[in-house]
């Protein structure tokens, strides 16, 4: 099959669904289909690359202030018309709603080309970051709901990374059409119980005497990172934990601070940017990971970790519950209390017994969501719709 993969948040951008698109690529190319993406360029030019075995066509963009590293394109219609004409695909997967996205369903549904789309944002994941516009928050996310369903409901088949997403959205009924859970899935064979290459751990200078608290992602204000490292500074003492922090986002310099003023930054390590191997490494670390973010339609993220044998604390919020199951393989906690996610992480950290019995059940519920079964469940969407 020739498919069209457009998504106007990809690799290098650091986000869930940056790490689903290009993961998606990869897998069906290495399945034997013809892949095309069309993403935003990193340069501001327009170029074509290589990215080891599918081509990235990379469209005009600008830097989009409000996320680190993250480039849009605004304006992309002729481009990506040209791009589909030229490439003349079987199929084409949207990976989200804004100019690339937009585009490439106009283009599709002109030319009659089958047409996946996948929603993996919440407009929280916008919001929390454009703090000026708090005060109208609640009626913009109204709105951009409504505009999601709008868009997704011009596409033939509409995908979601949960159920509790679909559930959370009512998404069926304002789409106007079944919509499937399928996981963003993850590489099992590369996220692995195991002991961090030492080598990594002497990089980034992490204590392998102290027990680890975790987070990995962006670090961004819509994450709640804060909330995080007030439950740390509640724990720290008592465990003698440390924390790692791990990726880069507009909030860095403010949780830094957050850090120096509750006195804890000797135990903090905030190791910026890193490669996709030392991601691999440092999940392997941990004692326990947590996910504080409310705007989760599912986290990558936290699935690594799971894959990686470590137990979880996150926020009873979004689609997080599907993974972090509270008493099986971690414990859920209300949105925002430092209190109750400093209580679980103690709990876990202190008890060596349950500990490994989050462990073991998060392993478990890892092997549920293998990116191959991903994989062929998309094959089987495309083949479908273009024998329809």
């Amino acid at each position: 099959m020739k498919i069209l993969i457009a998504s106007d948040l990809h690799y290098p951008t650091i986000n869930g669904v940056a790490k689903f698109s290009r993961n998606l690529a990869k897998g069906l190319a290495d399945l034997g289909h013809e892949v095309l993406v069309i993403a935003p360029s990193q340069t501001g030019r327009r170029y074509k690359e290589i990215d080891g075995n599918h081509i990235i066509v990379r469209t005009a963009s600008v830097p989009f202030p409000f996320y680190q590293n993250f480039r849009i394109s605004p304006t992309p219609n002729r481009e990506v018309k040209a791009i589909i004409k030229e490439f003349d695909p079987d199929v084409i997967h949207i990976q989200m709603l804004m100019w690339i996205g937009q585009a490439a369903m106009k283009y599709g549904n002109k030319y009659g080309i089958p047409i996946v789309s996948t929603n993996h944002a919440m407009p929280e994941n916008l919001m929390d970051n454009l703090k000026l516009l708090a005060p109208v928050a609640r009626p913009i996310n109204y709105m951009l709901r409504e505009y999601g369903a709008h868009f997704h409901a011009k596409a033939d088949v509409v995908t979601m990374p949960t159920q509790s997403a679909i559930d959370m959205f009512k998404a069926g009924d304002k789409v106007g059409k079944t919509i499937e859970a399928v996981s963003n899935g993850i590489d099992l064979s590369r996220f692995t119980p195991g002991t961090i290459d030492p080598a990594v751990a002497h990089k980034f200078g992490l204590p392998l005497d102290k027990p680890i608290v975790s987070y990995i992602g962006r670090v961004d204000a819509e994450k709640h990172i804060s909330v995080l490292i007030k439950a740390f500074d509640e724990i720290q003492k008592e465990t003698g934990s440390h924390l790692l922090v791990v990726g880069d986002g507009t909030d860095t310099d403010h949780l830094k601070e957050m850090s120096y003023a509750l006195g804890v930054h000797s135990h903090v390590t905030f190791t910026g940017r890193v490669t996709d191997d030392e991601i691999v490494q440092l999940h392997k670390v941990g004692t326990v990971f947590c996910m504080p973010s409310p705007a989760e339609l599912q986290s990558i993220a936290t699935l690594e970790a799971m894959a990686s044998g470590i137990p979880v604390v996150a926020v009873d919020a979004g689609a997080l519950k599907e993974l972090c199951q509270d008493g099986r393989n971690g414990f859920l906690c209300h949105k925002d209390d430092d209190q109750q996610i400093a209580e679980s992480l103690k709990k876990i950290l202190l008890d060596k017994k349950l500990r490994q019995k989050f462990s073991d059940e998060s392993l478990k519920i890892a092997q549920t969501h293998d990116l191959c079964t991903t994989l062929a469940r998309f094959e089987k969407i495309y083949t479908d719709l273009i024998n329809a």
